[in-house]
């Protein structure tokens, strides 16, 4: 038994070598989610919903208030999971079956619990990639939030192999029946000229709209906002380690990078009044500070949710695109290479998810 004296008193993280198929991670550190901290979020991404900015329009809703930012709340329950899960990680890969299950509020407090549901040891034998099973829950115990991810981390040592081969199957969507409209919600009184933009009924499949804006990340905003999320991963923070890596400088948070092209499809998604769930995510390339970031969405499907008639799911491919202009430059989500069809070089996200649109009164 180690003494108080021999004690290791600190943690540097978990290596793929570390995690067990099966296990559950109880992370530490409640958050508590203040208005402060909406604030913060507004600034450092220039998001707009009126759900999440207005107290009155919340409770003309049927809301006690306005409600947290659903990608607010994702980032908080996500950073908790870093220090046992991708502190000593090389990226995160993508998610799957992320599905926002009840509202939050300032003044609630978060917390995460994971479950290491697959570990398989990549080629090279230096990293592999981990998948868990996150759930968030608030302090009655409520779950505000579930999803999958999967995350490459570094081996402790490269030199032993481990055979490790798990390689779990995720949902492949999330679908209409599976999303949960919150039960506070009442469009009776919805006020149209509190958004403006369009209704789920203007919306085509197969529709894509470009949402126009750009916005430069800068080095300061984008270490802020993840401080915000308390996400400690090291590639986010630690300039001096990250100049020996193939990169030469700190990665922005892939998390980060949803909420500036989320924040730029309110110019085409105004009256959107959350995003209910993700089928799937991926990070297809990497952003630093100095990077320019502008989005598009192509419409997949409309469908009915929650037997509302008032509302409805509309289910998008955001893509999010750095340093060119897609209405200058046209640039499609895939092009061909090598005879396979591959992401454009220029872009950094792909992610096709769910949005709650009100309906044409």
């Amino acid at each position: 038994m180690l003494s108080t004296a021999t004690m290791v008193k600190t943690n540097s993280g978990r290596f793929f070598e570390d995690f067990v198929v099966g296990e559950s991670l109880v992370h530490p550190i409640p958050r508590t989610l203040s208005e402060g901290d909406q604030a913060l979020y507004l600034a450092l991404t220039g998001d707009r919903r009126p759900l999440h900015c207005s107290a009155e329009f919340a409770r003309a809703l049927g809301f006690r208030r306005e409600t947290v930012n659903d990608l607010l709340v994702f980032h908080t329950v996500f950073g908790k999971t870093v220090t046992d899960v991708s502190l000593n990680a090389v990226a995160n890969l993508g998610y799957a079956g992320v599905r926002f299950l009840h509202p939050v509020y300032p003044g609630d407090t978060l917390r995460s619990v994971s479950e290491v549901v697959g570990k398989k040891e990549n080629s090279s034998g230096e990293t592999g990639i981990v998948w868990v099973k996150t759930v968030g829950t608030n302090q009655d115990g409520a779950i505000v939030l579930e999803f999958f991810r999967w995350v490459m981390v570094r081996k402790r040592d490269a030199s032993v192999a481990t055979g490790a081969a798990d390689v779990p199957e995720m949902p492949p969507v999330v679908s209409a029946e599976q999303l949960v409209i919150p039960d506070a919600l009442d469009l009776g009184a919805y006020a149209p000229w509190v958004s403006g933009g369009a209704y789920f009924d203007d919306y085509a499949i197969g529709e894509r709209i470009d949402h126009v804006d750009g916005m430069t990340l800068l080095e300061a905003e984008h270490a802020m906002a993840t401080r915000l999320y308390q996400n400690t991963a090291k590639v986010h923070f630690d300039g001096r380690a990250m100049e020996s890596s193939r990169f030469g400088k700190r990665l922005v948070y892939g998390g980060h990078v949803i909420s500036m092209c989320s924040a730029a499809s309110f110019n085409g998604f105004e009256r959107a009044l959350g995003i209910l769930g993700m089928s799937s995510g991926a990070h297809v390339s990497p952003v630093f500070a100095g990077d320019t970031l502008y989005a598009w969405s192509e419409v997949l499907d409309k469908q009915p949710v929650g037997g509302r008639d008032d509302c409805g799911g509309l289910r998008v491919r955001l893509v999010g695109v750095k340093n060119r202009q897609p209405l200058e430059e046209p640039t499609e989500r895939l092009v061909e290479k090598d005879g396979k069809k591959r992401h454009h070089p220029s872009v950094v996200l792909d992610l096709d998810l769910w949005l709650l649109m009100p309906k044409r009164p």
